[in-house]
């Protein structure tokens, strides 16, 4: 079901200075820029940076169909925080956790 971890996002004080750190210092190709977000790529994963004080880390798990893996997964019990939901950004999502309480985001795209 859960294919590969597509993107791991991780929350940053400063974004121009932690850009500078993962690209030039690591090494990392930068593969996207906004103002309030930017990713890398790491092997068939990326990296993402967040600015937002009020984030959290987001470990985004790739599957074919969000909709089938949330009906189930809800089944065997699995504990949503959000239902299904479409993305500005193009992708379809929903938050779940494992009994200890770590978050993981369903993400799939359409075709």
């Amino acid at each position: 079901m859960i294919e590969k971890i597509e993107n791991i996002t991780i929350r940053v004080s400063n974004l121009k200075k932690a850009i500078d750190f993962y690209e030039k210092v690591l090494g990392l190709q930068k593969r996207d820029e906004w103002s309030n977000y930017a990713t890398f790529n790491i092997g068939d994963m990326m990296l993402g940076l967040d600015p937002d004080p009020k984030g959290e880390l987001d470990i985004f798990v790739h599957v074919a169909n969000v909709d089938e893996a949330y009906k189930t997964l809800k089944e065997k019990g699995v504990q949503f925080v959000t239902e299904p939901k479409d993305q500005y950004w193009g992708g379809r999502t929903a938050k779940f956790t494992d009994p200890d309480g770590n978050k993981f985001i369903l993400v799939s795209y359409k075709e």
